[in-house]
């Protein structure tokens, strides 16, 4: 392998951390499960797991026991109801039951001004969306500020800068240049606000190719510390142009999810008991892959950058 290509495993033993804030990205789209089975599998310890919109990776984290806090903006299994392992570990820990599990809750936008903060090296992040909510309430951290250039007040947030980012994207070239195309989010700004940046792909392409198309190149090689090569590794959410949303594994999770036993034997047979994607992916199953993958092709409209003299 050349560049900065390498193995899950050699990624996250070198760039994880145990005590690391790391941030999974994705959008609905994109969501690199891989990376968080493999934390899983290494089995890292008192993480600050940061996301968007924790979604069934962090439940299967945090349930592995790899997580002491959560810093998120809405949780839940999307379109099916709750992400249990998390309420479970929230609820035990208020009863002191078990270890706290620390949560700290932005809005969507809360998080974005966050990271966009933690990437242009900033002290904080204003936005006027928490006006006649709760949340500054429940969060001590979103505070009023007044605005330097007159009396108007408004909220801000501080910048929330990675430890490690995992960006999943449809290709990149060794140098680590990652295109992406369809739904983001905000991979691009968690990227820049992080010390170390692992983008896995579910394909290496040549640098001829990113060159050739250079408006899609959402990461740049200069950030990123590991390229991994890995198909199906945003599975079961989706990625554009490769494969579907596995909706039938959604709601599967639910009851899984409900049941502490259920979940510990998922993550025995899923996580645990597989050296890797390659296993997960096969023990899948071509008929289960041959479901979620696009029935037609959709290619975009060719763009014409013009000739170098």
């Amino acid at each position: 392998m050349s560049g900065k290509v390498t193995t899950m495993r050699d990624a996250v033993a070198e760039l994880v951390r145990d005590g690391d804030t790391v941030a999974i990205e994705g959008f609905t789209h994109l969501i690199c499960f891989a990376a968080g089975h493999e934390i899983i599998r290494q089995r890292k310890r008192d993480l600050v797991l940061a996301r968007l919109t924790p979604d069934l990776i962090y439940d299967q984290m945090v349930a592995a026991g790899v997580a002491r806090k959560l810093i998120f903006s809405w949780l839940g299994n999307p379109g099916v109801g709750g992400l249990y392992a998390i309420r479970r570990r929230i609820e035990a820990a208020e009863l002191g039951d078990e270890p706290p599990l620390e949560v700290e809750e932005y809005s969507h936008f809360g998080m974005v001004g966050r990271y966009t903060a933690g990437a242009a090296n900033l002290p904080f992040y204003p936005l006027r969306s928490y006006f006649e909510t709760d949340l500054p309430k429940a969060n001590p951290l979103i505070r009023p500020v007044r605005s330097p250039y007159g009396d108007e007040i408004v909220y801000a947030v501080p910048p929330l800068k990675p430890d490690v980012a995992v960006v999943h994207a449809q290709r990149a070239d060794a140098g680590g240049d990652a295109q992406v195309w369809g739904l983001l989010g905000c991979q691009k700004e968690a990227a820049f606000a992080a010390d170390r940046v692992i983008v896995v792909v579910e394909e290496l392409v040549d640098e001829a190719v990113v060159r050739a198309d250079p408006n899609r190149t959402i990461i740049p090689g200069l950030i990123v510390d590991a390229v991994v090569v890995e198909p199906f590794g945003a599975h079961p959410s989706y990625v554009q142009g490769y494969y579907d949303r596995d909706n039938r594994f959604y709601r599967d999770w639910d009851p899984i999810s409900r049941d502490p036993a259920a979940l510990q034997a998922w993550l025995e047979e899923w996580v645990y008991g597989l050296a890797g994607r390659e296993e997960y992916v096969a023990r899948l199953g071509p008929e289960r892959l041959a479901a979620i993958r696009p029935s037609g092709s959709a290619p975009s409209g060719p763009v014409d950058y013009g000739a170098y003299r």
